[in-house]
């Protein structure tokens, strides 16, 4: 692995704990020798990430759409900075660059990002590791979510497997970078 993506929310969240989690995911990357892909915002947990990882010395790729620069306002200290047409070629493009991808707490653009991340592994498009960084057990409903999908018949057992979840940075790290891919039951069986 050379480059993570990390997901994030372009919001700081309710509790420090998340901005702290997400500045200190960023230090860590940097000290592992990883570089981030990330959305390229100076706002919320993706901006604090970015931060992590430029006081530590490492690098930072931003990938932002031209019509979210008012919103979401871009992170002008970055390593590299892309400007794409929309969204879709943003998600492309992070997915392009990146070895492995970890999902810090946010919104719904996040768990968009996420699923699609899960999704595409599931059926084969990738082989990356993806984690989430558990932080304040924030993911916690949706592994149980995950668990009662499968219970309910939804999902193979095997899909459970296909995200790592720690509540640490460096053991997330840890096990992204041993990541066996699992093989997956396929669907109509």
């Amino acid at each position: 692995m050379k480059r993570i993506c990390v997901y994030a929310g372009s919001a700081m969240g309710a509790h420090p704990e998340y901005e702290q989690g997400a500045a200190l995911l960023g230090r860590e990357l940097a000290a592992q020798g990883y570089e981030l892909v990330y959305g390229g915002s100076q706002w919320g947990l993706m901006g604090q990430v970015a931060d992590g990882v430029m006081e530590a010395g490492g690098k930072a790729i931003g990938v932002m759409p031209r019509g979210l620069f008012k919103g979401e306002a871009a992170h002008t200290g970055l390593t590299e900075f892309h400007e794409v047409a929309d969204m879709h070629e943003r998600k492309k493009m992070m997915a392009d660059l990146s070895d492995a991808y970890i999902a810090l707490p946010g919104g719904l653009g996040t768990l968009e990002e996420l699923f699609e991340m899960a999704c595409w592994a599931q059926i084969g498009i990738h082989h990356k590791p993806i984690g989430v960084l558990n932080l304040r057990g924030f993911y916690d409903p949706l592994v149980a979510m995950l668990q009662h999908t499968v219970q309910e018949g939804f999902m193979k057992s095997t899909n459970l497997e296909l995200i790592v979840v720690e509540s640490d940075p460096a053991r997330l790290l840890e096990r992204l970078a041993t990541y066996t891919p699992v093989k997956q039951i396929p669907k109509w069986e």
